[in-house]
């Protein structure tokens, strides 16, 4: 059995799986597979080594099968086919007590300050678990978690049917907001400079344009008869997304700030002020939006397998990243664990 080690700046290590027996309200789970997202090419760059103990294990957009239950988990049994919520959360502070146990003032995020996926048995809280229907593969599955991520983001964003919709940044996340706001019925619009992810979306049904060739503003006007966006997400972190964001929407438009940014961006608060915009935080996703997106993946109402660019075996994980970081021909790598 091998796990993937973040041991350093650029570098993942290969190394032996240690597994860890489940305790009372623990499961343990044999991982089948595991998405390579944004978060794991920050811990890689090392940008998050104030978080990360090295060597540590790491990784969260998984799918898997239970291989043991431990004391005082009713409902679930090996053999079950799972996904996992990634929060580990206190359930005492403020924030848990207002309900809003996503974002607890002490959440532990499994993958980051925990052991994450990247093994071939994965010891996890039992309530972080959602089922798997039987018509998704397995390797389908390991997209649930990044769905579960844009649907959040267009719940956040309050959208409706019929409303008009532009994506800052079309990498894996913004091109699922897109397609979950599509499912919702709204018309969406990409804003993205990679030539590959531009055509891919284009590929998918979604508009797709570069913000370095085009007026986007203008063509936001034009497309919604001078009126602006109802929502503008923001998915890129570019700086110059931050400052282009308050330029889409329309009059009491709405803006979800999706993206970490590594550094405060630009924001004309102006804007704010003259077309009573409202901006919308959205951080990760809670239970509703882990359902959502198991609903949305079970009726096939995107094509899973186009976002999936490549799957690897786990000794090129190091080549993985890489390509990841790339940004050239890729959307998604997921890498096998079993």
């Amino acid at each position: 059995m091998k796990a993937a080690y973040y041991a350093e700046k650029h570098s993942m290590r290969m190394g032996d799986c240690h597994p860890v027996d489940p305790g009372a309200g623990q499961v343990q789970i044999q991982v089948s597979h595991c998405g390579i997202c944004g978060t794991d090419l920050h811990i890689y760059h090392g940008h998050m080594d104030h978080r990360v103990r090295m060597p540590q294990v790491i990784g969260h957009e998984m799918s898997g099968v239970i291989h043991a239950v431990g004391g005082g988990v009713p409902g679930w049994k090996p053999g079950d086919r799972v996904t996992v919520r990634p929060l580990d959360y206190c359930g005492e502070c403020p924030a848990c007590k207002a309900g809003h146990s996503h974002i607890c003032q002490n959440l532990k995020f499994i993958g980051i300050d925990v052991p994450g996926a990247m093994q071939s048995l994965w010891t996890v809280p039992a309530r972080t678990l959602h089922r798997l229907p039987d018509n998704l593969t397995l390797e389908q599955a390991a997209l649930i978690e990044p769905i579960a991520v844009a649907c959040h983001d267009v719940r956040m964003g309050e959208v409706k049917p019929g409303e008009y919709c532009v994506v800052l940044g079309g990498g894996p996340i913004g091109l699922l907001v897109a397609l979950v706001a599509k499912a919702a019925g709204a018309k969406v619009l990409i804003s993205e400079i990679n030539p590959f992810r531009l055509k891919l979306a284009s590929e998918l049904g979604i508009p797709a344009v570069n913000p370095l060739e085009v007026n986007l503003p203008e063509l936001v006007e034009q497309e919604t008869g001078s009126a602006g966006a109802d929502v503008v997400f923001e998915v890129s972190g570019a700086a110059p997304a931050a400052e282009m964001m308050t330029k889409l929407p329309r009059t009491r438009g709405r803006i979800v700030m999706v993206a970490i940014h590594a550094q405060p961006p630009k924001v004309d608060l102006f804007r704010f002020f003259w077309r009573e915009l409202r901006l919308t935080g959205a951080r990760v996703y809670e239970a509703e939006d882990f359902d959502q997106a198991i609903a949305l993946a079970a009726r096939h109402a995107f094509p899973l397998d186009r976002i999936i660019t490549r799957t690897v075996p786990m000794e090129t994980i190091n080549e993985a990243f890489d390509e990841m970081q790339s940004g050239g021909e890729v959307m998604k790598i997921l890498v096998r664990c079993e």
